[in-house]
C-alpha cells in the first residue's frame, strides 16, 4: 500500500510540507503540490516559484499538479516544472469550487467528455513528462464514469487518482464505492482511492466496503490535517511498513516548527495567525472538550495572545 498527501490550497504548501515530512514523513510515499492555474504572460510568480523550488522539497517525492483546460497552456507548464526537475505532473480534473468549474476547470471539465479526451490526446502526444490524473466520477451523475473511463483507458497514465463523488456532490454524501469497484476491474492504468479517510477505523471501513481487495494506493488530505501522524498510524497496521503514532510532545514540536517558518516567511501576526489558525480548524479535533480554547484562537489578533492559549490548549 502506497500513501499520498492530498493538495489542499492554502494550507500544504512547502512549509507544510517539509514540517510533516520531517516529524511524520515515515510512510508518505508522494507529496502533491496545490494547483498551479498556467499564467498567460509569465511563469510561476513567486508564491508558486517558492512552492515548487527543488531545495524547498528536498528529500521528498513532490508531484506538482496543474489546472488548466488547454493543452497549450498545460505543455507550457509542463515545459518549466522539467526544468525545475520534475518528472511526474498530475493534472486536476477534481476541483468542485464554483470558480473553477465556470471557467470549465477541475471538474467542470468532466462535463465535456469530448473536449477532454481531445485535450489528453495532445498532452500525451507532445508531452515528456509522465501524466497522473486526480479526477470525480462525474459532473452530475456517476454515470459518467463508464464513459470518462473509456477516455482514460486511451492514455499511458502514471497513476488514476478518483475520488469517487461527482462535482454537484462536493464533499457530502457517502462516496461512490461501487464506482470505485467499477475502476479497479475496468481501468487500464494504476489506480489511487481519495475521499473521506480521516482515521484508521475509516480506512479499515473503506478497505472492508471494499471487499478487502487490493488497493495499490490512497490520497488522504483533511485527515492528515486533523491527525498528521494518520499515515504513520496507517503505516503501523498489519501487512504495512512501519510507522509511527502521535504524541502530544512532538505534536507541539511539529505546531512550533511550523509557527516559527511561517514567521519566518510571512510578515506581520496577522498573515501568520491566518495559517495557524486554518491549521488549527483541523487540529482541535485531537483535544476533546477544547471547545473554549479553539474559540479563543479563532479572536487571537496578536502573536502573544495566540501563544498563550495554545500553552493551555497543549497543557490541558
Amino acid at each position: 500500500m502506497r500513501f499520498y498527501l492530498a493538495p489542499l490550497e492554502g494550507i500544504t504548501g512547502y512549509i507544510y510540507r517539509n514540517a510533516l515530512h520531517d516529524f511524520y514523513g515515515e510512510g508518505i510515499d508522494k507529496y502533491f503540490m496545490p494547483f498551479l492555474a498556467p499564467h498567460t504572460k509569465r511563469s510561476f510568480n513567486a508564491k508558486e516559484k517558492n512552492d515548487i523550488l527543488p531545495e524547498h522539497n528536498k528529500g521528498m517525492y513532490t508531484v506538482p499538479q496543474v489546472l488548466t483546460n488547454s493543452a497549450k497552456d498545460f505543455l507550457r507548464i509542463e515545459k518549466d516544472l522539467r526544468a525545475f526537475g520534475y518528472e511526474e505532473i498530475n493534472i486536476n480534473l477534481g476541483c468542485p469550487s464554483g470558480t473553477v468549474v465556470s471557467k470549465g476547470r477541475g471538474a467542470g471539465f468532466l462535463a465535456e467528455p469530448e473536449k477532454l479526451d481531445q485535450f489528453l490526446e495532445e498532452v500525451f502526444t507532445k508531452t515528456e513528462a509522465k501524466i497522473s490524473l486526480k479526477t470525480r466520477i462525474g459532473f452530475d451523475e456517476p454515470e459518467e464514469f463508464y464513459r470518462l473511463l473509456e477516455i482514460y483507458n486511451k492514455y499511458p497514465l502514471k497513476e488514476l487518482i478518483i475520488h469517487p463523488r461527482v462535482r454537484q456532490e462536493l464533499y457530502k454524501g457517502k462516496p461512490h464505492l461501487e464506482t470505485f469497484c467499477y475502476a479497479m476491474e475496468h481501468s487500464t492504468n494504476p489506480l489511487c482511492y481519495n475521499g473521506d479517510i480521516v482515521s484508521k477505523e475509516s480506512y479499515v471501513n473503506l478497505l472492508a466496503e471494499l471487499g478487502n481487495k487490493e488497493v495499490p494506493a490512497v490520497m488522504i488530505g483533511r485527515g492528515v490535517l486533523k491527525n498528521p501522524a494518520l499515515i504513520s498510524e496507517l503505516a503501523e497496521m498489519p501487512g504495512i511498513k512501519a510507522g509511527v503514532g502521535l504524541e502530544k510532545e512532538k505534536l507541539r514540536a511539529f505546531h512550533d516548527r511550523l509557527l516559527a517558518d511561517y514567521q519566518s516567511v510571512l510578515s506581520g501576526d496577522k498573515n501568520v495567525l491566518f495559517k495557524m489558525k486554518e491549521l488549527w480548524s483541523y487540529l482541535i479535533e485531537l483535544f476533546p472538550g477544547a471547545e473554549k480554547e479553539a474559540k479563543a484562537i479563532r479572536k487571537t489578533e496578536r502573536l502573544s495572545e495566540y501563544q498563550a492559549v495554545v500553552n493551555r490548549v497543549f497543557m490541558d
